[in-house]
């Protein structure tokens, strides 16, 4: 399961009642898809995973496969209690997806051993390959992120962290590893055009677009010219556009995924709201993300 060009994590739609809408979230792939995605990752952050029941991460899931129709590889998150965790990935399977994004432990903060075992045991949950998310409570050392990239099953680390050098030494840990030479990793900071360029310095050029949920255009135009190392359109978006996106993202907790939300809809699709304990973005904010939006579109020629 090889990854490339940009990722889609995509937002879950909820209805007016606030059940899952499944026809809107197959409407949101679909166009994602249609405009170029390179995987589909349903019911992670972005999909809000912290406040979805098993039984939508499992119905969420089914629909990206159906949607998809095996265009691009779905994968969808498992995380929490490691029974949860175990469930989720159980779920997912069955729901036909291609692999899972295995989130931290809920809150523990666990010895390195501890994180191994953790791995394990999901893993074991089902035969799917397993990207671990490194995040939060979850801090790995070179010599655990070795351990855990030799697992069977384990195929990519994802990074949330953003400490660099951290993810330096992981990287080079896990490439001396003989058999790993397909293990992927990924920049999956909010915002992670951000970090792109630095990420893309050690070695980690795959990452998780945010803002391809809601502006595909602008995410495609920034690869490209990540891609082709095209710098004044990359100093443009960076400048212009994601720099203003990420203070505005910073100034209400939770932002990384309301504002995104609320993106699709100023696009045209009506996702409704956020879940608790996240707020859905205020009038004023809505209006800053609106002339950005319109902004980048206009940058890169959209």
């Amino acid at each position: 399961m090889k990854f490339q060009g940009v990722l889609f994590f995509p937002v879950t739609p909820f209805a007016a009642d606030g059940s899952l809408d499944e026809e809107r979230l197959a409407q949101h792939i679909d166009s994602g898809v249609t405009a170029g995605a390179g995987g589909v990752f349903v019911a992670c952050g972005t999909g809000e995973f912290h406040a979805l029941t098993p039984d939508e991460i499992e119905r969420a899931t089914r629909v990206a496969v159906e949607t998809t129709a095996g265009r691009v590889p779905v994968l969808a998150a498992a995380g929490g209690p490691t029974p949860v965790a175990r469930d989720h990935a159980s779920r997912v399977a069955r729901a036909g997806a291609d692999g899972i994004l295995l989130l931290p432990p809920y809150l523990v903060t666990a010895p390195q051993q501890g994180l191994v075992r953790y791995v394990e045991e999901v893993t074991s949950a089902s035969e799917l390959p397993v990207i671990f998310y490194q995040r939060g409570t979850a801090r790995l050392t070179e010599e655990t992120a070795a351990e855990i990239a030799a697992l069977p099953g384990v195929v990519g680390l994802k990074d949330g962290l953003g400490d660099i050098e951290r993810m330096h030494r992981i990287v080079r840990a896990v490439r001396a590893v003989p058999g790993t030479e397909d293990f992927q990793f990924f920049n999956g900071l909010p915002t992670a055009e951000m970090t792109a360029p630095a990420y893309q310095g050690i070695g980690v050029s795959l990452y998780s677009s945010a803002v391809f949920a809601f502006a595909p255009e602008i995410a495609l135009a920034f690869h490209r010219a990540l891609a082709t190392d095209d710098r004044p359109l990359l100093d443009t978006l960076l400048d212009e556009f994601y720099g203003p996106l990420v203070r505005l993202r910073d100034e209400v907790p939770g932002y990384a995924v309301a504002l995104v939300k609320t993106g699709v809809a100023l696009r045209g699709l009506d996702v409704g709201g956020v879940r608790a304990p996240l707020v859905d973005p205020t009038p004023e904010h809505i209006a800053r993300l609106s002339a950005l939006v319109e902004h980048g579109l206009e940058v890169v020629g959209a």
